[in-house]
Order: structure tokens, then sequence, then C-alpha cells
């Protein structure tokens, strides 16, 4: 979904529900600022934090929020496509399983922050595999790109 689309249907749901983006802006703690840019497509899909607060505020599924921001759902974060060779899970299970200090910006990243990365990261994986596997041109004659 693009920004412009989320926008448009945040702000119908806002329309719907009779609430000023002042209002929004009080019941989320998101600025009325934050929450028009979104609503005119002029940022970027927001994070799913942020989308927690607008649908707590809206009264709306967060479930159905995250959905037509594009965000993949809690549930699918943990599966392996069918499609996955043994190689895609292996290598990505390695890289996931290495043990040490994970950091972010020179900052120790806790267990808990460290799992939810991971399961983010392994929901876009997938997500960023499938695309490929269908937008790769499937001719034999053109070699590998290095």
């Amino acid at each position: 979904m693009s920004e412009t689309q989320f926008g448009s249907y945040l702000k119908s749901v806002r329309e719907r529900k009779k609430i000023s983006i002042n209002q929004l802006a009080l019941d989320s703690g998101i600025s009325n600022a934050q929450i028009s840019r979104i609503e005119n497509g002029l940022r970027g899909i927001p994070k799913p934090e942020t989308i927690r607060k607008l649908a707590d505020a809206l009264k709306v599924s967060y479930e159905e929020m995250m959905s037509q921001a594009g965000h993949m759902p809690e549930e699918r974060l943990h599966e392996i496509p069918e499609w996955a060779t043994y190689r895609d899970k292996r290598d990505f299970k390695k890289m996931l399983e290495e043990d040490g200090e994970v950091m972010f910006d020179g900052m120790p990243i806790n267990d808990a922050d460290r799992q939810r990365i991971m399961d983010v990261l392994t929901g876009f994986f997938w997500e960023a595999k499938q695309m490929n596997k269908r937008t790769k041109p499937q001719n034999s004659d053109t070699p590998p790109k290095p």
C-alpha cells in the first residue's frame, strides 16, 4: 500500500468516527502535524508503534490498520514459506542463532528487543524472497549478476 492510500484510509476512519485531527492528536499522543502529513501522503507508512496509538485512539482493530498499512500480520512472522529451500532455511537460521551481543548505533540491544527485531526481519526477509522469486526472469541463458 502506498503512503497516499494509507493516508486516505486513516482519514476516512477518522472522519467516519467524527474525530478531528486535533482530537486524534490528543487521544493518540501523535502530533496533529504528523497525522496531517500521514493523511496527505507526505509521510511514509507509519511504524507499528504509531499505528498502535492511532488504532487505540480511533477504537479500531490494530490488525486491520496494520494490514491497511501493508505491515505483515503477527501470525505470519514465524512462518517458513513452502517454497523455501533447505539453503534458505539453513543460512537464515544460522544468522539469527549466532550468539554475541547485538548492537545498534553503538548501543546494546536487550534480548526482548533482539527477538522483536529478528521477528520483523524474518517476516521482511521471506516476503522479499517471495517477491524476488515472482519477478526474476526464468531465462537460463542470462548469466547471473556479480
